[in-house]
């Protein structure tokens, strides 16, 4: 298997407190693109981007998983958020990304066609999904800026309970 390459997503030494906002009210996230829409992840919750890796397929793992990888000998979940935001999975090519991030619960590799990099938003340009698109559980929020909306997902409710479970079960099952 290929070693994982790492990709710049930033400088931590941006003058960012560790929370990824500033005490202008703004807000730091990492950028990256899904098809045509732009999604974002706090900062503070993303370890590296990486360039795409061969992913090994996981039984009895939820649906929402395209498989996990071996990074450094930890195996780590894949996730394909087209999958948890209802469009058709597709098969990535070697020009995509994995975004490795801290969920709550876990550490994750989130699939991405581009990371497009760290950019600090208004936290008043922010407005809770449920406002706007009621349904769209791992969408923390949805930002109007200049260049297009901007959705921020919430690592939190990326995996469900019962897909957290599945893959628990899953990963025992290995």
């Amino acid at each position: 298997m290929a070693t994982p390459q790492e990709l710049p997503v930033g400088d931590p030494a941006m003058g960012l407190p560790r929370n990824g906002r500033d005490p202008g009210g703004r807000l730091a996230v990492v950028v990256f693109a899904i098809d045509s829409a732009s999604c974002a992840v706090p900062l503070e919750a993303t370890e590296r981007a990486l360039h795409m890796v061969a992913i090994s397929p996981l039984p009895g793992a939820p649906p929402i998983l395209a498989g996990v990888i071996n990074l450094h000998g930890s195996v780590v979940p894949v996730v394909d958020l087209r999958r948890r935001l209802g469009s058709a999975p597709r098969a990535y090519g070697l020009d995509a990304h994995l975004l490795l991030v801290k969920s709550p619960r876990r550490r994750l590799a989130l699939s991405a066609d581009q990371v497009l990099g760290v950019r600090t938003i208004p936290e008043d340009s922010v407005v809770p999904s449920r406002l706007v698109a009621p349904g769209l559980g791992a969408v923390a929020g949805i930002a109007a800026l200049p260049d297009g909306l901007l959705f921020i997902h919430d690592l939190e409710a990326v995996l469900s309970g019962e897909d957290e479970e599945r893959l628990d079960r899953a990963l025992a099952a290995q």
